[in-house]
């Protein structure tokens, strides 16, 4: 994803030489280089030193990172260094106490010691000896103490020795110093100086000089020379109050990369800066110039810029600038030049009545690649008046607005423009801005208040623009309706976002989409990116992402969608499933920024760990189970009954537990009244043979008392008053039932006396026995008390195997009182 590194290309070596310097107290802090050209070859070249510095301590951040070997006891007030140090450390950070000396016992112990910090405390005298005993010791840092004096001694291994910003008179320069061959950094100080005081490390190859001449002073009259072997780079510290008076000549070998800090300049004082300047830049080698902390009048300035433009500088960086007493127009020639590349951060203009002509005059017109103004609240260039040969501009942090730039023909060659924190307002005034620039490719237009609230979506682009950078404004969703249509590369990382709209038809070029810190609720599929290779949506309110957004992006190498709240239901299965499909690097921070946030008992889980079965998700498949599993049940159930009658088996059951249970509850005293019979038996003659077969001698094996009307009617009443009389006389009355019962006309009587002259509807003394099934349409509709009772109540039903006969004899014994105490003398009913 080149489009996240282009700022800083080659960012990484900055950062790596800017974390060496944290070792050091010198006031070289900042990088010196602009930040992309397509020349690679010389940038390399431009470069070189910082890779040089990168490998010189490339030992020393390692073992900073290993902590349990670092010992940080810096800022504590001490007065001595403690006794009590692990013997095993190799990094030891006593910076910024109140350390005066140095004894031998201090660090002899310490052997496995590469890394010594003592800058910022009050040591005067040093006896190098003391180290002897450390023969792994590769840096050392005694800046900003009160040395006077150091007695020498070698240290074979020392790659980084600073004694700047002390008090010495001369350079501190031992002849032993002549046998440190990886010494790699040097850092001294003096008030004055000798033309051979370096001439004992003459021989060595330096990456990096550090002079501090801010006690620096010459007598009236007189002039110094100093010869520089052999560096890379020279770093020379001035006195910040004071102006600039130094006449010292400096003459340096092989030097790339020069560094001035503490820049004091006004009219009268400029050419003694210029003349300084000679010797230092008159070698062919020198790519880079940089001046730190410089205040300036504009005049002198300017002389400055035409001092340095013929000169074989390429990169040219100013840090931190002030601009004082006036802003003149004055007089610039833009000869040929080999500079490519002008940076200039921090710049503080205390002039406030100046003609602005003056000012954006010199700028616009330069005839360099790569121009760099930031942290400058003032406007300081308009569109150049001829066709500019600009590639790259950068004004970060500016006042830049909208209308700077419009109907601007002559940057046609320009490839970067970086707009980052101006005063832009309206995205269709800065596309209508790069129309006739055309050659743009890259635009950074973030950290503005940019809007787009038009609906007509005729935004006029330069089709060039393949890398926008909106991030950090107010944009809305209408912000797809106007973008270049072939950018490749589209940062919209903190606007207010609510979702992508399904309509956009003009970015199927689109490969990177930066969508993070937005407020959309959906992950977009790529059938409208058809190209998108690359997706970061984290930090939205993404909660269910679509199940087959990797299904429709096949190109897609990277996603970042976590820190959202997902929602850990059913919708989510089918999100994870599709993750685990593809390989790991493709969906960064994985699992780590992946978690539920709802439902609350899921919430913090890691989508990893969540598990919901498919059944569960699936209705049409839940629907589909729970069918076949109750189709399944009613079959065996089915099987079940058919094979072993268990109908049949229930119904009688539960009629016996029924029956035993009315039985119970019916008091005897109440059941003997005028009882002389268990049962009184109706039937048709036609069941007789069943009837005296088979009911009656099980019956009366049981001791039930019955009667039958062949034995038990009384001679001389009428068949009625025989049947009422019986039916009173008996505690129960058994009616087998038949199609031949139903045929008869008397049995009809009996059951009419029994269920309505005798007893009341619902009665439990009536007992019916299906001996063969009777059809409802058979029964005469004059018989509608048979139809009801039929109905109504429940009958026991005479089996045919004779394997349920046991079950259908005790449901009849559960119905009689057993305990029953019968009348045996009777007038009426023989016995």
């Amino acid at each position: 994803m080149w489009f996240h590194d282009w700022p800083g290309l080659f960012g990484q070596n900055l950062d790596a030489y800017q974390d060496v310097l944290k070792y050091s107290s010198n006031p070289l802090r900042d990088g010196h280089f602009n930040t992309m050209t397509k020349d690679k070859d010389s940038t390399v070249r431009s470069f070189h030193f910082v890779y040089i510095m990168t490998l010189i301590f490339v030992t020393i951040i390692q073992f900073s990172d290993e902590s349990e070997f670092v010992v940080d006891m810096s800022k504590l007030g001490l007065t001595h260094v403690p006794k009590d140090l692990p013997p095993e450390t190799k990094v030891l950070d006593l910076s910024q106490n109140n350390i005066s000396e140095l004894h031998l016992s201090d660090v002899s112990f310490l052997s496995g010691l590469k890394v010594l910090r003592l800058s910022r405390n009050r040591i005067q005298c040093l006896d190098v000896s003391i180290f002897k005993f450390n023969q792994d010791l590769e840096y050392l840092d005694l800046s900003h103490n009160r040395l006077q004096k150091v007695s020498c001694h070698p240290i074979m291994s020392l790659k980084h020795l600073d004694l700047s910003f002390n008090d010495f008179d001369a350079l501190p320069i031992c002849k032993e110093f002549g046998n440190l061959t990886q010494l790699n950094f040097l850092g001294l100080s003096a008030t004055k100086f000798q033309q051979l005081d370096l001439l004992p490390i003459a021989h060595l190859h330096l990456s990096c000089i550090l002079l501090d001449l801010e006690g620096y002073y010459v007598k009236e009259n007189e002039k110094e020379s100093l010869q520089i072997l052999n560096t890379e780079e020279l770093h020379l510290v001035f006195h910040p109050n004071n102006f600039f008076s130094v006449q010292v000549n400096l003459s340096v070998n092989s030097l790339r990369c020069l560094q001035l800090t503490n820049i004091k300049l006004n009219d009268d004082n400029c050419q003694v800066l210029l003349k300084f300047l000679t010797e230092l830049t008159r070698g062919p080698n020198l790519l880079n110039f940089t001046l730190n902390h410089i205040e300036t009048t504009w005049k002198c300035l300017i002389r400055a810029f035409q001092f340095l433009w013929p000169k074989p500088i390429e990169y040219l960086n100013i840090y931190n600038l002030t601009i004082v007493e006036s802003i003149d127009e004055e007089d610039f020639t833009y000869q040929k030049t080999t500079l490519k590349a002008l940076k200039m951060e921090h710049v503080i203009n205390r002039v406030f009545l100046f003609s602005q002509t003056a000012l954006y005059t010199v700028f616009s017109e330069m005839n360099i690649m790569m121009l760099t103004i930031s942290d400058t609240f003032f406007v300081h260039m308009l569109c150049p008046q001829v066709p500019s040969t600009f590639k790259f501009l950068n004004f970060t942090q500016n006042v830049f607005t909208d209308s700077v730039f419009q109907n601007c023909n002559t940057l046609a060659r320009l490839e970067t423009l970086i707009l980052q924190k101006n005063k832009l307002k309206d995205l269709f005034k800065v596309g209508l801005m790069t129309k006739d620039m055309l050659s743009l490719e890259i635009l950074d237009v973030s950290w503005n208040s940019l809007e787009y609230d038009r609906h007509d979506g005729n935004c006029i682009w330069v089709g060039s623009i393949v890398v926008l950078d909106l991030s950090s404004n107010i944009l809305s969703d209408s912000v797809f309706r106007c973008l270049p249509p072939r950018v490749k590369v589209l940062d919209l990382h903190n606007n207010r976002i609510r979702s992508i709209p399904k309509d956009v038809t003009s970015l199927e070029a689109l490969q990177e989409l930066n969508v993070a810190f937005n407020f959309l609720v959906h992950l977009p599929g790529c059938g409208t990116f058809s190209s998108l290779s690359v997706l970061i949506i984290d930090y939205n309110s993404v909660s269910n992402p679509s199940a087959d957004f990797f299904q429709s992006c096949q190109k897609i190498r990277s996603l970042k969608a976590g820190n959202n709240p997902f929602q850990c239901t059913c919708e989510l299965r089918d999100f994870i499933q599709g993750i685990g499909q593809v390989p790991s690097e493709v969906v960064e921070d994985w699992p780590d920024s992946y978690k539920c946030d709802y439902p609350e008992s899921y919430k913090g889980t890691p989508l990893k760990d969540f598990h919901v079965s498919q059944l569960s998700c699936n209705t049409a498949l839940l629907i589909v189970t729970i069918g076949v599993t109750g189709l399944l049940v009613a079959v065996t159930v089915t099987v079940l009954c058919i094979y072993l009658d268990l109908p049949w088996y229930l119904r009688m059951l539960c009629q016996w537990t029924q029956t035993r249970h009315r039985a119970r509850n019916v008091p005897l005293a109440e059941l003997q009244r005028t009882l002389q019979f268990h049962a009184f038996i109706s039937y048709s003659e036609h069941d007789s043979a069943w009837v005296k077969n088979e009911l009656v001698p099980c019956l009366e094996k049981e001791d039930i008392k019955i009667c039958l009307h062949e034995r038990n009617f009384v001679p001389g009443k009428s068949i009625v008053e025989n049947i009422i009389n019986c039916i009173e006389k008996s505690y129960k009355s058994i009616f087998v039932l038949s199609p031949n019962f139903v045929q008869s006309e008397w049995c009809h009587y009996e059951l009419y006396f029994a269920h309505h002259n005798l007893f009341h509807e619902g009665s439990n003394n009536l007992i019916l026995i299906l001996l063969e099934p009777i059809p409802q349409n058979s029964i005469p509709g004059k018989y509608h008390k048979l139809r009801a009772l039929m109905a109504q109540r429940t009958y026991l039903e005479w089996p045919k195997e004779k394997s349920k006969h046991g079950l259908f004899w005790a449901n009849i014994r559960a119905a009689f009182n057993m305990k029953l105490t019968l009348i045996t003398k009777n007038d009426d009913v023989p016995t």
